[in-house]
């Protein structure tokens, strides 16, 4: 892997280096984009654009700028095992299969098997612009999009290198990207590739920490390119491939983790007019692989004895989208179906003894997902009426656990569930008034549903001497909610602010049915519903040319009802307020100071509300010189306060903390 970096770090340098004498000529490359799904004005809707993306080196790190939106823990990406990456919104009910939607220019990217989003495949260098949709999405968005929709879009401005960067910084973390494209004829070529890694730390401080502990490292790349064109008729296509791969060490002895994964994509697209109907047609595959190497802990944290070698994960997801766009006058209207179809199964060993695993275990099964929408919306500039309605069916089938003895082949158990199905209508309507001073109001109601993964229907886990149990029978989950949003712009100023309620039915959850050895036995079942009541906003003030200043809260009460056993409380990782703020000031022309903050409240670890994580403050910093054009150096500071942050804690009551203070140099090539 290092050897990678390097490499990667040396052709990087080489690239940027060879454009330093050059005058680029900038080309606009007409990309296969998405139109934005007609009305989308009328709802919650954030975007970040690749300045705001590229103030951190994972794309997890910079969505953490919305209040609400998180990984299941409070980890990042770079240290986080990829089933707890799946990204949610609003802190209603986090989960490691995450309950938001991630797609990239219109495709999926949610793991096939777990739901988890691997980030190490979207690096920031490959990403435009990133559009966040807080509630529950309908039309194209569909299965998934529980909490929002998060819409990346990728590059598509740029004739020769668009970014270049390389970094080092301490914790032994070394990191490089590019991306770029150029045009062969009626054929534009874009692509990006990355590569990092990290020593990383030791999660558990002292004096809890023992001989078992270990460091958080990890390395990953990724590469992608695309083709497109234009072909007869003013029809867009586009062909794109990519991969990444990427592994981790979990904190102790005996415990990592690794991720693989192949997608590809084709697209074909005409643009709608007023004279024609325009259409998109999307097909999809997404190969995915998964390891996992877990450990029990012994007291005093000695050492840790392997507990289980999930060895292979293969999943595979195939797609497509179909649609058909129109506009009459003031209405646009978009209607289409979709179909996706995941399968997937983790093989297992597992009851180590005597210096092996003793048994083996196969557990996975195929699930489709397919659905009709129709949205349309009307819009005299001042006036915004949208609705959007759509229907999915949902089946599971081929659903199995195996488990047998290693040496003999013996079975010890073979479960085949039956397969199941069901119907979700689901649905959103929106209204917004444009006011002349720049200033508007909005309403919206919605409603989604996430169908369970393949991993919480089929896969048990286990993380360090706790064990969770997986559930064959688990229903989809369902939300409703609606919305009140007020806000403005003008030349200096912008803001808004979002009141909301959400209810979300049938929630799946790690329920704690007992105990186990020495740590808990949970399940994951339909725990119950989720109330939620919140209120999120967010200001941007330009005070001068050269000082700036932007923040954003989030005040979510959620809470269980109707549940197992769990009213009242919590869920689990949902913390109750999260507020970030920053600073920008240009000091000098070629100088710039940027400072960030996070404050997050207190959140529980369990479904019983007695594993208390408490509240945590981080203050992050940057400083960027800008060198010669196109070119910039900077030095960022992570977690200066040095505060500690806890990501986990343990049944014996001993926390994991997230990164000490880091410092990062790095110099950065952008075309302009």
């Amino acid at each position: 892997m290092r050897r990678v970096i390097v490499l990667a770090a040396l052709l990087n340098l080489a690239a940027m280096s060879s454009l330093r004498a050059q005058d680029i000529e900038q080309v606009i490359v007409t990309g296969v984009k998405l139109p934005q799904p007609v009305g989308q004005q009328a709802f919650s809707v954030i975007v970040l654009d690749n300045d705001q993306l590229a103030q951190s080196d994972r794309l997890d790190d910079a969505l953490k700028s919305i209040p609400g939106a998180s990984l299941f823990r409070r980890n990042g990406s770079i240290n986080a095992n990829a089933t707890t990456q799946g990204i949610s919104l609003r802190a209603i009910a986090p989960s490691g299969a995450g309950r938001a939607l991630v797609l990239l220019d219109g495709v999926p990217v949610n793991d096939p098997f777990g739901g988890w989003v691997v980030w190490t495949a979207l690096p920031f260098e490959d990403i435009e612009s990133a559009e966040v949709v807080r509630g529950a999405g309908t039309g194209p968005y569909g299965a998934g999009a529980l909490t929002g929709t998060i819409s990346l879009s990728e590059i598509s401005n740029a004739d020769g290198i668009a970014i270049a960067d390389v970094s080092a910084g301490s914790l032994g973390t070394y990191r490089t990207g590019v991306s770029g494209g150029k045009m062969f004829g009626d054929i534009d070529l874009v692509g990006h590739a990355s590569a990092e890694r990290s020593d990383g730390w030791i999660p558990v401080h002292e004096p809890a920490r023992g001989a078992a502990d270990n460091h958080l490292w990890f390395g990953g790349y990724s590469g992608s390119l695309r083709a497109q064109t234009t072909l007869a008729g003013d029809v867009f296509a586009a062909l794109r491939v990519g991969g990444y791969s990427e592994a981790r060490g979990g904190g102790l002895q005996n415990v990592a983790s690794g991720a693989d994964g192949l997608n590809a994509s084709v697209v074909f697209a005409r643009a709608a007019t007023q004279d024609r109907l325009g259409w998109r047609l999307q097909f999809w595959s997404v190969k995915s692989d998964f390891s996992n190497l877990s450990a029990s802990i012994s007291a005093g944290r000695a050492f840790a004895t392997p507990a289980n070698d999930q060895y292979a994960t293969p999943a595979l997801g195939l797609g497509a989208n179909l649609a058909l766009l129109g506009a009459y006058g003031l209405i646009r209207w978009e209607a289409g179906a979709d179909v996706r179809l995941n399968s997937g199964e983790s093989r297992e060993h597992y009851l180590y003894s005597g210096g092996d695993f003793l048994n083996a275990r196969r557990a996975g099964g195929m699930q489709t997902v397919t659905g009709v929408y129709a949205e349309a919306a009307f819009d005299t500039s001042q006036w915004l009426l949208t609705l959007g309605l759509r229907e999915d069916r949902w089946s599971t089938a081929l659903g199995h656990l195996v488990q047998s003895v290693r040496a003999t082949g013996a079975t010890l158990l073979q479960a085949d569930y039956q397969g199941r199905d069901g119907i979700v209508p689901t649905g959103r309507i929106g209204v917004r008034r444009n006011f002349d001073d720049g200033g508007y109001l909005r309403v919206s109601g919605y409603a989604g549903f996430r169908p369970p993964s393949l991993n919480e229907l089929y896969r048990p886990f286990r993380v360090g001497n706790d064990q969770t149990n997986a559930n064959a029978m688990l229903t989809p989950e369902e939300l409703v909610g609606a919305e009140v949003g007020w806000g403005g712009r003008n030349e200096s100023l912008s803001w808004n602010i979002t009141g909301f309620w959400n209810r979300l039915n049938d929630a799946i959850a790690n329920v704690t049915i007992g105990t186990i050895g020495a740590g808990i036995l949970r399940q994951r079942q339909n725990a119950g519903d989720v109330n939620s009541v919140g209120l999120e906003g967010d200001i941007f003030a330009r005070l001068s040319d050269a000082f700036a200043l932007h923040g954003a809260f989030s005040v979510t009460d959620a809470r269980f009802v109707d549940s197992l056993g769990l009213d009242g409380k919590r869920p689990a990782q949902a913390p109750r307020v999260t507020i970030t703020g920053g600073a920008n000031w240009q000091i000098a022309e070629d100088l710039t100071l940027d400072a960030d903050v996070r404050w997050e409240s207190l959140r529980y670890e369990d479904d019983l509300n007695s594993q208390v994580l408490k509240a945590a403050l981080t203050i992050d910093g940057r400083a960027t010189w800008t060198f010669a054009q196109n070119w910039n150096a900077y030095v960022s500071v992570e977690n200066v306060n040095e505060a500690d942050v806890a990501t986990a804690v343990a049944a014996n009551g001993v926390f994991s903390y997230a990164a000490p203070r880091t410092v990062t140099v790095g110099f950065v090539y952008r075309q302009e």
